[in-house]
């Protein structure tokens, strides 16, 4: 076999090997993708209950919601006059890479909240601080993104942690999450949406005739439940984010494997074609080798 052949087979052997490898990566990235979409309808049910809990408080204390969109409104203006007040955003970037343009919307979406005035920015995810730092975006903290739906409990809690530690300066006025969620068409769909200043308006009070019986006075069981629903909250971003990062993966999969197939066909055509002029160049060298022969 000439080194021409022996190239091409080896380069055959090496495209056949990483076919396999995206194989099993888009194979894992659709079962990570699928066990954080399923842990979803817990979440919203945790989510539900706190709800519903808020509501039935909200009935002993029926003013706090006028009073919180009061306070909310003062917060803007303050915000609006003090120069120096900030808005905290958390933006929610992959763990890991090969999720082709994966983190450029969020950040495209967190550099707009930059722009628009004072901002502290947080990015979660290690590809996707790195990617925020290229681009010189000031990140004030950053935190590993979870790669199992096992894990979102316990990253929530660390961010909620250190949401709340930030909170403590008054200077920030607002906070806004940005993650991606799961979509069908080709590109990133990003979530932007408000946790802080907590919005009480959105939650219905039913109204029956025996009030709750309460063991905690009624406004620091609020503020115990709102910080509650804010790490539910935090819980179906990392869901939906970590559902979207392996959904993002699996479609670069997907495209890797198809570039492959097309390199592994123009190399296995150019290794007969090859194949070919040898055998032609044999048959020839044989039948002149013949002919000599016979003439002798």
């Amino acid at each position: 076999m000439s080194g021409k052949l022996g190239a091409l087979e080896a380069q055959i052997g090496t495209a056949q090997q990483l076919q396999a490898v995206v194989s099993a990566m888009r194979g894992i990235a659709a079962a990570r993708a699928r066990e954080a979409e399923g842990r979803l309808a817990g979440i919203r049910s945790t989510a539900a209950t706190v709800a519903a809990a808020i509501a039935e408080v909200l009935r002993v204390e029926p003013d706090r919601r006028a009073a919180a969109a009061a306070a909310a409104a003062a917060d803007e203006t303050r915000s609006a006059v003090q120069s120096r007040a900030r808005h905290l955003v958390i933006a929610m970037g992959s763990e890991q890479g090969f999720v082709g343009m994966f983190n450029e919307p969020i950040l495209d979406a967190a550099t707009r909240a930059l722009q628009s005035g004072p901002c502290e920015l947080i990015v979660t995810g290690t590809r996707g601080a790195t990617t925020a730092e290229e681009r010189g975006l000031p990140v004030a903290w950053s935190t590993p993104m979870v790669t199992h739906a096992d894990d979102v409990p316990g990253f929530a809690g660390n961010v909620t942690d250190e949401l709340y530690r930030r909170l403590e300066d008054s200077l920030i006025r607002r906070v806004s999450i940005i993650h991606a969620r799961p979509a069908l068409a080709t590109q990133t769909e990003v979530v932007q949406r408000q946790l802080i200043p907590f919005d009480f308006a959105r939650f219905h009070v039913a109204s029956r005739k025996q009030p709750p019986l309460l063991t905690l006075p009624a406004d620091k069981l609020l503020t115990g439940l709102a910080e509650a629903y804010v790490y539910t909250e935090l819980c179906e971003a990392a869901a939906l984010s970590l559902a979207a990062e392996n959904e993002a993966r699996v479609r670069a999969m997907m495209s890797a494997h198809a570039n492959l197939k097309d390199r592994l066909d123009a190399l296995t055509q150019r290794y007969r074609l090859v194949r070919q002029d040898e055998i032609t160049s044999d048959i020839v060298e044989l039948t002149a080798a013949a002919s000599v022969a016979r003439t002798d």
